[in-house]
């Protein structure tokens, strides 16, 4: 009998392809050009985003600033995990049922864009600044001309550890920027020392950032400019093996991560590090109840190598069927731009994208020490890979699903790599 994992990846790829068959190639929807924003008219939109309680909190508190602006405009908040909030949007928009307004990611890009499933923010663009982010960035959620989403902010990936834990296991700290196997051994000292109370990190094979950083350090990328896998199945199974050692004893076997879920290893404090982009921090914090977690460069295949990039996937669209188009358009300029998501989100979201977001963030404590995470590694910084291929969300998640299969020793390598790839084959057509 089929797991549950492998149904609910088989649904994913259904509501995918749905998706795909349930728009046509365009430039997105328009909202209508002769209607404008009547503040007296009370409407209500809905808002979906991933996240946990941390997040949450702060949204409420944002949406209770926009309402002190627009007390006519209800927001409906929605949120979930980062898989289920995506299995849930892939088959509203095969519905054609998206919320008003949600959280994006520009990995799904090309697959919402390319199906209709977005707004044209340009036809609500008296309503939204985009005067305030670089082009670089407004970059990142447009298509062949056509603004479809804002980031909230970039991150870069790194490497946290939680400094309690080890001060409580009088363990030292593990040198950023060091070889995986060096970073291995660490682990494995940590989890010798403490009997598993808490591990040393989790399986970071798992984790398709990881396994990029391998490549941009020897010049390649996930995917190439035609929208083709950058990377042969021999290279995808060298890095899934190097995992076998850690997932023998050294990192926090996956079945305990299940029962954790949804919070992470490291976010229920089981284990002293985990790998994941600058702005989970805040999130980190507050699950794990630690005083306090460092940020250090994550392993690094070939020193010298520019393998970290700005990465500003996180951003804000509306649905192209919202019938509420200009209050959809006045809740996300409210989500990029104000000083008050300055405020209350600080760097969480990642580090402010726009000027005007940026001017209401005070970079003290947590958001401080992103940004300071962030200029340390100036010298590391490459250029941003390639735009997300149409489908790299689905890849992204069956990356990751099968590097759970592999914790749980349910497949062989061999055999995720032949899935991965058949995936892909069904995925990039």
């Amino acid at each position: 009998m089929p797991s549950r994992r492998t149904l609910l990846a088989v649904s994913a790829l259904t509501a995918s392809a749905a998706l795909v068959l349930a728009g046509c190639s365009g430039s997105g929807g328009s909202a209508d050009p002769g209607k404008t924003f009547d503040p007296d008219e009370k409407v209500t939109i809905d808002f979906a985003f991933w996240g946990n309680d941390d997040r949450a909190s702060r949204y409420n508190d944002l949406i209770a600033a926009f309402n002190e602006k627009y007390p006519n405009i209800t927001v409906n908040p929605s949120f979930s995990d980062y898989p289920s909030f995506w299995e849930k949007r892939q088959t509203e928009a095969a519905g054609g049922n998206l919320p008003d307004v949600f959280q994006f990611s520009d990995s799904y890009l090309r697959q919402y864009a390319e199906s209709n499933n977005l707004l044209d923010l340009a036809s609500v663009s008296d309503y939204i600044d985009t005067t305030t982010f670089e082009d670089s960035l407004l970059g990142t959620g447009a298509l062949d001309g056509v603004q479809y989403s804002l980031p909230t902010g970039y991150s870069l990936w790194a490497n946290f550890v939680n400094d309690d834990l080890l001060s409580a296991a009088g363990i030292e700290a593990p040198e950023g920027g060091t070889s995986a196997a060096d970073f291995d051994d660490w682990m494995g000292s940590v989890t010798d020392a403490t009997g598993g109370k808490p591990y040393g990190g989790t399986d970071y094979t798992q984790r398709i950032q990881n396994f990029e950083l391998v490549l941009r350090a020897n010049g390649e990328n996930l995917y190439t400019d035609d929208g083709e896998l950058g990377f042969t199945k021999d290279e995808l199974s060298d890095f899934w093996h190097s995992g076998d050692a850690i997932r023998d004893g050294v990192v926090i076997p996956q079945q305990a991560l299940e029962e954790l879920s949804p919070k992470s290893g490291f976010g229920a404090g089981a284990t002293a590090s985990e790998m994941s982009w600058s702005n989970f921090l805040g999130g980190y914090l507050a699950d794990s109840g630690a005083s306090s977690i460092s940020m250090i460069a994550p392993p690094i295949a070939k020193k010298g190598a520019k393998d970290l990039y700005r990465q500003a996937g996180l951003q804000v669209a509306i649905s192209a069927n919202t019938e509420h188009a200009e209050a959809a358009a006045l809740f996300l300029d409210f989500v990029v731009n104000s000083a008050e998501a300055g405020e209350i989100f600080g760097t969480t979201l990642g580090y402010p994208a726009s000027s005007s977001k940026l001017a209401g963030t005070t970079l003290e404590g947590v958001d401080k020490q992103v940004a300071d995470y962030i200029d340390s590694q100036a010298d590391r910084i490459g250029d941003a890979p390639p735009v997300p291929v149409a489908g790299y969300g689905s890849l992204e998640q069956k990356f990751w699903d099968l590097g759970k299969e592999l914790g749980l020793g349910s497949i062989s390598v061999d055999d995720a790599v032949s899935q991965f790839f058949s995936e892909a084959d069904t995925v990039l057509g």
